[in-house]
């Protein structure tokens, strides 16, 4: 029985590529390394690593000319295959009448698309409608996915609802397949340009003005729908070449002729893009074509993994950036608040970006698969990329990671500045004492393991690493025992609760303003300005100022003419007053009063006073009560004490002792005024 005119081509084929000097010289090469039994490294005449290597680089290049010797060979056969093929369609696809396939995708197509108005149109009565050049939401969402989802579910079941033809049945599902991942693709680019862009308030007259960030926008749009439309077309066709009887050289010839097509496409993106205005780009449209050019060689040389490769440093950072915009849009209009919608808003954010680069990256594992480079690398070279690629995925969880602790500590911070209750502000003030030291130990820790996690998938022994962290460790904690007593101080400090930031306390010779921690000391800011840096194990006693409550102890000297219950009364009317004053209330916990009579001095009355008020607050409300009680006592005739020196005897005397008298006099006046200044 006579074999089919395709696989009797086929047959010869493969017997012409088998007579080739070229691959029966690669077969001969690698037909010993099979059916060697003792490694090569342990023979006695194995060649050395060089030898080696550039026999490796002889096969691959002797490999590639085979690759385009072949597919020159192929080119005879085109027409012969061409109307093998065209046999193929009028007997198995159209039955005698052309168009077929063509007329049931207009159909099929007729029917999606009426589905999906209806769709369309039910959901825009059933919502309110959104106001023009409003943001897109949830809603808007809905919109782009289910009319979509009802096109291809009535499309594909209204075909699949009938008997047809093996082979029709494989081309129609194949164009049908590729236009449908076409609008997905479309409508995924539509949905983050649109949550990407800002609302544009629309004018009186009606015409939304158009940007140039729209402007760019809408040709860059308009260009990808062109160029997706092609590729899927072009895949769709080189996908059926097979079933219509096509050799695999041929269909590759085919595969290559529509690359040229999507080359000049994307070429012509290139140069007639949209600038800013001034910019003279010629030389980088001369570079890009270049590399476009470049990475069609790169596929037809069969280097599948760098072809990807080189796609992802074109096209991956655009789409990065757009994701990002429209995933941070969405993460602002959905409004959340608390600690939850913090997380949520940066998984949204993180999240979007690190699927996008997952996505890429796992694409890019499935295409290395079948580079000849990866091949002709060995089993090493593999490893390698495969390393690589896990290490950016352990990259974009740790990532993922540390933005959501670091988002959850943040929040927690910003949490415990907006606090009102004493007690909740206390234990607020605490973890945003405690928080960022606790940030950035967790920022070492991810670190530390994430590199280590890498190294462990690029195949370096991570064993001795940890062990020789271990015996450094061991020995740092021998050799610096003042850091490890810094350090342990530190953490019992921040255990006792001693002191927070922001408070002040004071530790021997040193005193100030807590402004920040390390893992062995404390930043303090003196109230004059200079700046402590203090290990923890030197400070020994705390004392903190700033806990609570403070009572001030204050004294006055009165004459001793002075009617003592009506001075506590005005000090007591001083301290009510200022207990009612709105720039002191807040601050008062209890008001200004008299205790009594403290001592009766050499020239005075000693009375003693008592003011209760938050940490810090007492010496700017003490300056206003001695503004006050002066002022009261002034008004009720009495009378602050001063230091006297009464002289007496005859009058020749006099003279020296009056000069002297009043020298001392002026000079005990002036020490009272400075003291009441103070």
């Amino acid at each position: 029985m006579a074999q089919p005119a395709p696989q009797q081509a086929k047959i010869e084929a493969l017997i012409e590529l088998l007579n080739d000097p070229e691959i029966r010289s690669i077969l001969a090469t690698k037909a010993p390394q099979a059916a060697d039994v003792v490694p090569a490294a342990e023979r006695l005449d194995a060649p050395p690593p060089t030898a080696s290597v550039l026999s490796s680089v002889t096969a691959f290049e002797a490999m590639v000319r085979g690759r385009f010797a072949t597919l020159k060979r192929a080119i005879p056969r085109i027409p012969a295959e061409i109307a093998g093929a065209a046999r193929i369609v009028s007997r198995d696809i159209n039955a005698g009448r052309p168009g077929k396939v063509i007329f049931i995708l207009a159909i099929l197509g007729a029917i999606g698309l009426c589905g999906e108005t209806l769709v369309r149109r039910a959901l825009r009565s059933t919502r309110a409608a959104d106001e023009v050049g409003a943001p897109a939401s949830s809603s808007a969402l809905l919109g782009e996915i289910l009319p979509l989802l009802v096109f291809v579910v009535v499309t594909v079941g209204t075909f699949l609802s009938f008997g047809w033809p093996p082979l029709l049945r494989r081309v129609v599902l194949t164009y049908l397949f590729a236009f449908i991942a076409l609008r997905i693709v479309l409508a995924a680019v539509r949905l983050v340009a649109t949550l990407g862009r800002p609302a544009v308030a629309v004018p009186p007259s009606g015409a939304v003005p158009i940007s140039d960030d729209e402007g760019r926008s809408l040709y860059w749009s308009r260009r990808i729908r062109v160029f997706l439309g092609s590729f899927l077309f072009a895949w769709a066709t080189v996908n059926l070449l097979p079933d219509l009887g096509f050799s695999s050289e041929v269909i590759q010839l085919v595969a290559y002729a529509f690359g040229l097509a999507l080359l000049a496409i994307a070429t012509e993106a290139v140069w007639r893009r949209p600038v800013a205005t001034g910019r003279h780009v010629p030389a980088t449209n001369v570079l890009l074509t270049l590399y476009l050019g470049l990475l069609w060689l790169v596929w037809v040389a069969g280097f599948h993994g760098l072809l990807w490769l080189g796609i992802y440093l074109l096209v991956l950072p655009p789409i990065l950036s757009a994701t990002g915009r429209a995933a941070a849009s969405l993460a602002e209009r959905r409004g959340s608040v608390g600690l939850s919608g913090a997380v949520i808003n940066v998984l949204i954010v993180r999240g979007v970006r690190a699927l996008v680069i997952a996505l890429a990256i796992g694409w890019l594992a499935y295409a290395w698969r079948f580079s000849v480079a990866a091949r002709a690398g060995g089993d090493r070279f593999e490893t390698l990329i495969g390393g690589i690629l896990q290490g950016l995925v352990i990259l974009l969880v740790a990532d993922m990671l540390w933005q959501v602790c670091k988002a959850i500590i943040e929040r927690q911070v910003q949490t415990s500045d907006a606090t009102a209750s004493a007690a909740g502000a206390a234990r607020k003030s605490r973890l945003r004492t405690l928080l960022p030291l606790f940030r950035n130990t967790l920022a070492v820790f991810i670190a530390v393991v994430t590199v280590l996690t890498v190294l462990s998938g690029l195949g370096i022994a991570i064993g001795p690493l940890i062990a020789g962290a271990g015996i450094f460790g061991v020995a740092i904690g021998f050799g610096s025992q003042t850091l490890v007593k810094d350090i342990l101080s530190g953490v019992f400090f921040m255990l006792d609760d001693a002191f927070r930031v922001g408070e002040y306390i004071q530790s021997g010779s040193y005193k100030g303003t807590v402004e920040s921690f390390s893992l062995r000391s404390v930043r303090l800011r003196h109230h004059r300005g200079p700046i402590f840096t203090v290990p923890f194990g030197d400070l020994g006693a705390v004392e903190n100022m700033s806990r609570d409550w403070v009572i001030d102890k204050m004294t006055i000297n009165v004459t001793y003419d002075t009617d003592v219950d009506l001075a506590r009364r005005l000090i007591k009317k001083v301290g009510q007053a200022l207990a009612a004053d709105p720039e002191f209330a807040a601050n008062t916990i209890e008001p200004l009063k008299m205790q009594g009579v403290d001592s009766f001095g050499d020239f005075a009355i000693v009375l003693r006073m008592k003011l209760m008020t938050k940490p810090g607050e007492q010496f700017r409300i003490r300056r206003k009560a001695f503004v006050m009680i002066k002022k009261a006592f002034d008004e009720n005739g009495i009378k602050i004490a001063t230091p006297t020196v009464q002289v007496s005897g005859d009058d020749k005397g006099a003279g020296p002792a009056a000069s002297e008298a009043m020298r001392l006099r002026k000079t005990h006046e002036a020490q009272a005024v400075a003291a009441d200044g103070v």
